[in-house]
């Protein structure tokens, strides 16, 4: 739910933040419907394109 909370507050689309976190599209869209447990690597790079901390990617609202 942080990913596409943070992503739409950035105003990025799905295949936006999936170039740059050079992620596939459809696995953005997979994490942000919890179908997908992404790695490590892949939680750093999606933080890094959203600007924020990895921790923020886990937080409760």
């Amino acid at each position: 739910m942080n990913v596409r909370r943070l992503r739409k507050e950035r105003g990025l689309s799905q295949e936006a933040l999936g170039h740059e976190a050079d992620v596939d599209r459809t696995y953005v869209s997979g994490i942000e419907r919890c179908v997908r447990n992404p790695t490590i690597d892949i939680v750093e790079r999606i933080a890094k394109a959203l600007e924020v901390d990895e921790a923020d990617l886990f937080r409760r609202i």
